[in-house]
């Protein structure tokens, strides 16, 4: 079955070449010419969004977050003439998976793409069963733990804080992307709570603690190699 990818950018030029060249190589392409227009088309089906940040009205940057905020999980690779460090920091820490600067290579794109879409495929295999990372293992179906064998006890908690993080290891999660997607509609959740049960976890994993790292300004992200 064909990947069907939303390509989003206000640019009619770029959706046009973008659409053309990504059907030539078997995916389904759907184009938006913004974020707002984008956010009506984007369902379920969708496997990946190409997304250009700078956009008359909502932003790529404000439309990922959005998304983010409700729970998507879409992949999501961000188009931007905008290539500054902190410019690609604020991309990952909003949702994204990948970044490419204009002006692109469609020899490019499409690698990113590859790479984006074969590492969601795996991500979402691995989830139905567990990972095994540098000694840590998750077992998502027995909600289990392990380091080099030993069984950690984690709450539940902790169990869905660590499973969001080691499942996507490129992205960086604000204190609030998992709020949203930990507690959801449980009220009163406060950025300092995530801080609390991160370290409660991160003490229990001992000497894989490192995994999980603090982005300054950011939030957290898990490393697939340790520190």
């Amino acid at each position: 079955m064909k990947k069907k990818i939303l390509v989003v950018d206000d640019d009619h030029n770029i959706c046009e070449i973008l659409s053309f060249n990504l059907g030539h190589e078997g995916y389904n392409v759907d184009t938006a010419f913004s974020a707002e227009e984008a956010l009506k088309k984007l369902s379920s089906e969708h496997a990946l969004i190409l997304l250009d940040v700078m956009m008359g009205g909502m932003s790529g940057y404000q439309m990922a977050e959005k998304l983010r905020k409700e729970g998507n999980s879409v992949p999501i690779i961000f188009l931007t003439a905008k290539d500054t460090e902190n410019d690609m920091l604020t991309g990952f820490s909003v949702g994204a998976d990948d970044y490419v600067p204009k002006p692109f290579s469609l020899k490019e794109i499409s690698a990113r793409v590859k790479a984006v879409l074969k590492r969601s495929t795996e991500e979402e295999s691995a989830q139905k069963d567990f990972l095994n990372i540098d000694g840590l293992q998750i077992n998502f179906q027995s909600k289990e733990v392990k380091i080099n064998e030993e069984i950690i006890p984690l709450t539940k908690t902790e169990f869905e804080i660590l499973s969001l993080l080691a499942m996507h290891p490129t992205r960086v999660f604000s204190r609030q992307n998992i709020i949203n997607q930990v507690w959801k509609d449980t009220p009163y959740i406060t950025e300092r709570t995530v801080d609390v049960h991160i370290t409660r976890l991160r003490k229990k994993m001992g000497p894989k603690a490192s995994l999980i790292s603090c982005r300054a300004g950011f939030g957290y992200k898990f490393s697939e190699v340790l520190r």
